[in-house]
């Protein structure tokens, strides 16, 4: 089994569960990532030789072409991950999430044609949303439209790329639909909501959930961009994790298909939400600021999960208060924080 990014949040967990079940897994993954080097350490040690890393970047098509030649299932995750980072080098962006996509389509079109190839897309092919109305209840924003308040953003919703990372992560998703209708690829798409639990190492660019529990439980501030208004459906990745398997499982009936894949309705909450969630857990309030919306933030987005329910038969989700009190549980114990003396300060 290859996994492309196979070291970060998402690969990591993915990877684990697949050598759990005995297969090996090889973990591609240049390790540029800020910490992602502890997740491979501690795949190597839960499960000796049933991990095999290939150090390297998805821009260097030989190695990637020689990772693939004899892999069973890709399970793409590889890419530059962060908006903010998009706008600074868009370049590095492009060759990182196009040309290294295009890279891996080519390497399993001539060296493997038979192999799956599963996408870990975004919920930002779909633009920032402005065409939509929203109004404020309570600490959230919602929908006017009451289909899209009931079950979410849905696969018809046109696309509508915006940032440079907007545009490279849309024309990669594009790039695997594609190679299934013109070269009969097994490829599928999802396009992913925010994700978050343990081995995320969350920062202000990418990992938001993560992020506001360290910086919460280091008594450091958090900055929200915008009003804090702005509504995500989260998703444990023990949940996303069941998806990518469940699509590489059923691949025959749904290849060239993109599915969105988030916590849906019941899992939607906004950055105050959160916060707020994040103060009961702790027991003292969090030092919040604001400061300017950043490019392409949609104000709202959740998922319509209805397609992927029913298609390729997923369960029940991890509540997110639950999950968020997990992931607040395990990046106490990473970065040995007293998570009970917090606790007990609270008490008291």
């Amino acid at each position: 089994m290859l996994i492309t990014g196979g070291a970060g949040f998402i690969g990591s967990n993915l990877a684990d569960r697949l050598a759990s079940g005995g297969h090996r897994v090889v973990v591609y993954d240049a390790l540029s990532r800020a910490g992602v080097d502890t997740n491979l350490e501690w795949l190597k040690r839960e499960h000796g030789d049933r991990i095999e890393a290939v150090v390297a970047d998805v821009r260097d098509a030989a190695r990637l072409g020689d990772a693939t030649a004899s892999a069973k299932a890709v399970f793409h995750m590889a890419a530059q991950v962060a908006v903010t980072t998009s706008l600074i080098d868009p370049l590095d962006d492009f060759t990182t999430n196009v040309v290294g996509t295009l890279n891996l389509l080519e390497a399993v079109r001539t060296r493997a044609p038979t192999t799956p190839v599963i996408f870990a897309s975004t919920n930002k092919v779909y633009g920032d949303l402005l065409d939509l109305d929203f109004e404020r209840d309570g600490d959230t924003y919602r929908p006017v439209d009451a289909e899209i308040n009931a079950h979410g953003i849905s696969e018809a919703r046109p696309l509508d790329f915006h940032t440079p990372y907007g545009v490279s992560k849309g024309a990669a998703d594009q790039y695997v639909l594609d190679y299934a209708r013109s070269f009969g690829l097994k490829t599928a798409v999802l396009r992913m909501s925010c994700i978050y639990g343990r081995r995320q190492m969350g920062t202000e660019d990418q990992g938001w959930v993560a992020h506001f529990l360290i910086r919460a439980l280091e008594r450091k501030p958090i900055t929200l961009y915008g009003d804090g208004y702005q509504v995500r459906d989260i998703l444990d990745v023990s949940d996303a994790v069941a998806a990518y398997l469940a699509a590489w499982h059923n691949i025959d009936a749904v290849s060239g298909t993109a599915f969105n894949l988030g916590g849906g309705a019941a899992n939607a909450v906004s950055l105050r939400n959160l916060i707020a969630h994040i103060e009961e857990l702790i027991g003292r309030k969090v030092d919040v600021s604001y400061s300017g919306w950043r490019a392409g933030d949609q104000r709202y987005f959740v998922a319509d999960t209805r397609k992927a329910e029913q298609v390729l038969g997923l369960g029940a989700r991890v509540d997110w208060r639950i999950g968020v009190a997990h992931l607040a549980q395990w990046l106490a114990e990473a970065r040995s924080l007293d998570w009970h003396a917090t606790l007990s300060e609270a008490a008291a």
